[in-house]
């Protein structure tokens, strides 16, 4: 799931796309048979599945204590979520040649 503000969006809206957008964004979810209100329990069930690497191999590197604090402070799956900045920095040319 993707969560956008209308400011975001790429594609030109009319008018009426973009009432219709706020008037939705008021609304209240509605909970269903196919839709149910789930519990915190059952929420954290759920796993990030990466599709095209499902295994990724378990390596070691130093990172400063600050950095660690800080990655800590987002919770659980903080080295989740070290491993997702590594990958989209080391897609980042610019950011790459900064810190060579």
């Amino acid at each position: 799931m993707v969560k956008m503000t209308l400011n975001e969006l790429t594609a030109e809206l009319t008018e009426e796309e973009r009432r219709e957008l706020e008037a939705a964004e008021k609304k209240a979810p509605v909970f269903d048979d196919d839709s149910p209100l789930m519990m915190k329990e059952q929420l954290m069930q759920f796993k990030r599945i990466n599709r095209e690497n499902r295994t990724k191999p378990t390596i070691s590197l130093r990172i400063s204590p600050a950095t660690l604090k800080k990655a800590k402070q987002y919770g659980k799956g903080y080295t989740g979520l070290l491993s997702r900045l590594l990958d989209a920095a080391i897609n980042d040319e610019e950011l790459v040649r900064k810190c060579i």
